[in-house]
Parts: C-alpha cells; sequence; structure tokens
C-alpha cells in the first residue's frame, strides 16, 4: 500500500473519532486508568512491583510499535520534538515505576489522589483570582488529610506517591504538546515515547516480570493490565488533549480520585476510612470550585 493511500485510511477512523466529545474520551481513560492498576495489584502476590510495571510498558510498547510502527515517523521529526518524545518516554518508565511501588504500600485510592495534586497545581497555575486560590487550598487540605490518614508504617509510599504525582505533572505537559499535532501525530509520537519507556524501564524491571514468562496465566494478567493502563487511556487522551485546553485537562484529571477510591473498594476491596473519604471529598470540592481561566 503506498503512503497516500495509507494516510488515507488512517484518516477514516480519526475523522469518526472527532465527532464523539473529548469528554466521553476522558470519560473511558478514567475508568481504564484506574482498571489496570486495580488488576496489578492482584499480581503483586507473584510478580514484584518493578516487574508489574514492566510488563505494563512492554504491553503497550508491543501494541504500539505493531499498529503505527512509530519509529518510522520518529526520523521525520526535528530535533526539538525527538527530545519532547525522548523526554516524554523517560518520564513514562519513571511514572510507571513510582506508581507501582507506592501502590505495594498504599491503598488506591489514597495514591490516585496525591497523584492528582499535581494536575491541580497545574489547572490553578498562573490563575489569580480568589475562588482559584481557595480551590488549590481546599485540595490541598484534602491530600494532607489523605497523607495523615495512614502515613504510620507507610512512610515510603509516600515518597513514591509524591514522585508519581510529579511525573504525571511531567506526563500532562509533554502529553499535551505532542497533542497539539493533531490526534495522529500525538498517538505516532506517544508510541514512539512508548518504547523510549521500554529501554528505559528494562534494566530495572525485566528480572522482576521474567517469572510471567514462566507462567501463563501471569504472563496474560499482565497483558491485560498494559492494555487497561497504557493503550486505552493514553490513546483517549491524546483525543481529549488534542480538543481541550491543557488547564481544562488537568481540571478534569483531578477528579480522578473518586475513580480510585471506586475502582479499588469493586476490584480488590480496599475500603476507605472516613478520613479518606473526606480527603477525596476535600479535593473533589477543590475541582469543583475551580474555575478556568482564559
Amino acid at each position: 500500500m503506498n503512503d497516500s493511500a495509507s494516510t488515507s485510511s488512517a484518516l477514516v477512523p480519526v475523522k469518526l473519532a472527532d465527532r464523539v466529545p473529548p469528554q466521553l474520551y476522558f470519560i473511558v481513560s478514567a475508568f481504564f486508568h484506574y482498571l489496570g492498576p486495580a488488576f496489578a495489584v492482584l499480581l503483586f502476590a507473584r510478580v514484584e512491583p518493578l516487574g508489574v510495571a514492566w510488563l505494563r510498558i512492554a504491553t503497550a510498547a508491543a501494541v504500539f510499535a505493531l499498529w503505527r510502527r512509530p519509529w518510522r515517523f520518529f526520523v521525520s521529526l526535528d530535533t526539538t520534538e525527538r527530545w519532547i518524545v525522548i523526554a516524554l518516554g523517560v518520564a513514562l518508565a519513571l511514572m510507571n515505576a513510582s506508581f507501582y511501588l507506592a501502590l505495594a504500600h498504599l491503598p488506591l485510592g489514597t495514591v490516585g489522589a496525591i497523584e492528582f495534586l499535581g494536575p491541580i497545581g497545574l489547572a490553578a497555575y498562573g490563575m489569580r483570582t480568589t475562588r482559584n486560590a481557595g480551590a488549590l487550598l481546599t485540595a490541598i487540605c484534602g491530600v494532607y488529610i489523605l497523607t495523615n490518614a495512614r502515613f504510620e508504617g507507610a512512610a515510603i509510599g509516600y515518597y513514591y506517591a509524591f514522585a508519581n504525582c510529579a511525573l504525571f505533572v511531567i506526563y500532562i505537559v509533554f502529553g499535551h504538546r505532542i497533542a497539539g499535532k493533531g490526534a495522529t501525530g500525538g498517538i505516532d509520537r506517544l508510541g514512539m515515547a512508548m518504547l523510549v519507556a521500554l529501554a528505559v524501564s528494562l534494566p530495572i524491571g525485566f528480572s522482576d516480570a521474567a517469572i510471567a514468562f514462566r507462567v501463563p496465566e501471569l504472563l496474560g494478567a499482565g497483558i491485560v493490565v498494559g492494555i487497561c493502563s497504557s493503550v486505552i487511556p493514553y490513546v483517549c487522551d491524546q483525543f481529549a488533549m488534542a480538543r481541550l485546553p491543557r488547564s481544562s485537562f488537568a481540571l478534569m484529571l483531578a477528579l480522578l480520585p473518586a475513580t480510585a477510591t471506586v475502582i479499588g473498594v469493586v476490584v480488590i476491596r480496599q475500603f476507605p476510612t472516613p478520613a479518606e473519604l473526606a480527603g477525596v471529598a476535600l479535593v473533589i470540592i477543590g475541582v469543583a470550585v475551580h474555575q478556568a481561566e482564559t
């Protein structure tokens, strides 16, 4: 098939996808963003957290490699765009590793609430209204309550959770940069970034993941985690980012602690304490009160 035919066929699904409201892509991303990690927690009994993270990244990299063949697109980028893709790949590798290390010590809902402190700050950055300052303060209080709720005996989990929070901000910033090239171009860049993430994570996670190659059930579960966590939500993010301002996208992301808590209850039976529920409620109130400015 020649390049023009290939481009034409690629545009058809993109045009159909453009008819879908960006908020719907966000809802799908929100659901899968934590459904995958919820199943990943169930793997921790047999596979170490870094091994689970590597299986997630490797699965996503394989899917993008077969689907998009992003290396062909990568060579046509200028130097600046290549470095953005590489930086995004490094951030994805470290973000996934810190996220699963945090999950090994903390409930999913708590990790989710801390993770989205970053998007709240990103959404509020540069905004000078009293209303937005109050919204940010409310969300910070919510995260503080969540941190205080289980601080004893799990301090290391909070170090990983806050590291993941910072890396998630980097993902949003660079993810929005590549989405500005259009959904298709963003997905190609994302696919190449995932291959970079695979290379970065190889020395830190492959040895822990090796057991899965000897147990088909574990390998299958790892593949499910990768598709649910790093393929479906990241692709949906690109379609949403391409049509939403960065501050609006970040603001919507900050609502996800509620998603994390619900999935944590349904899938892995992690029931939040009253203090944790209060913390999540404050985070959600902060997001609801916040008003995006142009």
